[in-house]
């Protein structure tokens, strides 16, 4: 997906969601969802670099905003990769507490500690 000589992408970014910025179901994740390789996560077959990479990461708790981060492609795109490979039984996703924030959305403590996560990367 990226050039070898100058690592730019070859293949445009929305190319490998098929122009979804959704999962298929309507749903969005919100980025600090934990994201896990499901117990029977085996991929069958082979998958494309970005779902691949995907499940590598995840082989320990990482948020949708890391993978994002880590493929360089918007969030929007990850949240997608993500559902798909959660839909195929690859992936679980840990969702955060809901509540404590404002309009619903999560406690500032927990958008803190992803912050200092991040950070320490």
């Amino acid at each position: 997906m990226f050039d070898d000589a100058g690592g730019g992408r070859v293949v445009p970014v929305y190319a490998l969601t098929g122009g979804r910025t959704r999962a298929v179901d309507g749903s969005q994740l919100p980025v600090e969802t934990l994201v896990t390789v499901a117990p029977s996560g085996r991929p069958v077959g082979e998958l494309q670099a970005e779902y691949s990479e995907t499940i590598r990461l995840a082989a320990q708790p990482v948020s949708v905003v890391e993978i994002s981060a880590h493929l360089r492609v918007p969030v929007g795109v990850a949240r997608v990769l993500v559902s798909d490979l959660v839909a195929a039984g690859l992936l679980e996703i840990h969702l955060p507490p809901s509540g404590g924030g404002v309009d619903g959305g999560p406690a500032p403590a927990v958008l803190e500690r992803l912050l200092e996560g991040l950070r320490a990367r």
